[in-house]
């Protein structure tokens, strides 16, 4: 295999979200045993946005509509998006987060949360930096800085040992600090377990990024998505130098957004200013008519972000009873977001070809927890923002499927 070869194939794309391998059998299969289950097929990779699910935000379409009406002004917008709209969404970012947002220098409107992420990553690692990940957290993040040519610096997270907070391990985050780490780059609430950064670890990574030099990237997609009782910490709105984070959200997942592709990535200007140009080169700006749908962001019809999130508050209860009913597996309640990321018990297939059987024997589309660290061979992860009944009924599989294979 070539250099460039083999910078590709770390990208490995066949068992990310919302791309596994869904068509054919191989030898693999030919360890499955047991019959089909029955029931309407659930693909947990991605959350479902049609009308018997989440449909998107009301009036989304009709602003996208309009964009296209408005022609070529819509369409060729400024590379950081279309001046009126940042000034829109700088002012209820700033209101949301609790920290003032230029719309002219700390605001860029991206294809996606994902292309804010690629942007991002790519204005503060260089080939041979150390970059600090935690484990698990978002597929994608791990793969975009080996990418880059940088060295990924793991950082422990014990979510499932932790009642209070994410469960990082602050004191291995300061250890790599010193070690030379120039980037830490974290999702709050965390993609895949769920679990919300206590304000107490905002502050110590913060403190530690002050005193280190550290730049940060948190990905905050699901902060709008908070169950009861839950508290959430902007880390922008903390302590931290504000010349050192850059705050990552879009409308894609809790407003259904995601087919849109807008994503929207504030904080330091001479990071903003790198990502608008390796956008103005990779994709030129955001998709101009999407941009448009920005209108709709933070400004839901009353009560439809409380309706959303008891919404997926029910269907995360009901999910849990199947799933701790199960003997030997392990799982934390999710405080934010629509992921469930349960240990399973000790099997009698390796973890890849269990999520195979899944989809072939159980209609069950999950994706490999080894997607959000190499140490997770023994999860899954499951976005539960789906039908609710037919998401239980899918669980209950996942059930059965555990006691056909499970290690005797």
């Amino acid at each position: 295999m070539t250099a460039i070869e083999a910078k590709f194939a770390k990208l490995g794309t066949d068992h990310a979200p919302g791309q596994e391998v869904r068509q054919g059998h191989d030898a693999a299969d030919a360890m499955l045993r047991g019959e089909s289950l029955p029931g309407t097929p659930v693909d947990f990779s991605h959350g479902d946005v049609n009308d018997n699910a989440f449909p998107p935000t009301p009036g989304a379409l009709d602003e996208f509509v309009s964009g296209v009406h408005r022609g070529g002004s819509q369409a060729y917008t400024e590379y950081r998006g279309a001046a009126e709209l940042r000034e829109r969404v700088a002012g209820k970012l700033a209101a949301f987060t609790g920290r003032p947002v230029s719309a002219a220098n700390e605001l860029i409107i991206t294809p996606g949360t994902q292309g804010a992420l690629f942007l991002a990553i790519a204005a503060t690692v260089t080939a041979g930096d150390k970059v600090a990940i935690v484990r698990p957290d978002y597929f994608a993040n791990r793969k975009l800085v080996e990418f880059l040519g940088a060295e990924v610096v793991p950082v422990r997270m014990d979510y499932l040992g932790n009642t209070t907070g994410a469960g990082i391990d602050l004191g291995q985050l300061e250890d790599v600090f010193k070690s030379g780490v120039k980037t830490f780059l974290f999702s709050n609430p965390n993609n895949p377990a769920g679990v919300i950064y206590s304000a107490e670890e905002i502050g110590r990574i913060a403190a530690l990024a002050n005193r280190y030099g550290v730049s940060v990237i948190a990905d905050q997609l699901y902060s709008r998505l908070l169950y009861s009782g839950q508290t959430y910490t902007h880390l922008r709105a903390s302590a931290i130098d504000a010349d050192k984070v850059v705050t990552i959200i879009g409308p894609s997942k809790t407003e259904s957004l995601s087919g849109y592709r807008l994503g929207v990535a504030f904080g330091s200007a001479h990071l903003v200013d790198r990502m608008e140009k390796l956008q103005a080169i990779v994709s030129l700006r955001a998709p101009g008519y999407s941009q448009a749908v920005l209108r709709t962001w933070f400004d839901e019809p009353a009560g439809w972000i409380e309706e959303r999130t008891a919404q997926h508050e029910a269907i995360r209860d009901d999910l849990m009873k199947v799933f701790r009913a199960v003997p030997g597996l392990t799982i934390r309640t999710p405080e934010a977001g629509s992921y469930l990321f349960p240990r399973l018990p000790r099997l009698d297939l390796p973890l890849h070809t269990f999520v195979r059987a899944l989809r072939t024997q159980a209609g069950v589309t999950v994706t490999p927890g080894t997607e959000f660290s190499p140490d997770a061979t023994d999860s899954i992860r499951l976005n539960f923002s789906q039908n609710h009944q037919a998401a239980v009924k899918a669980v209950e599989r996942i059930a059965q499927m555990i006691e056909r294979y499970r290690a005797r």
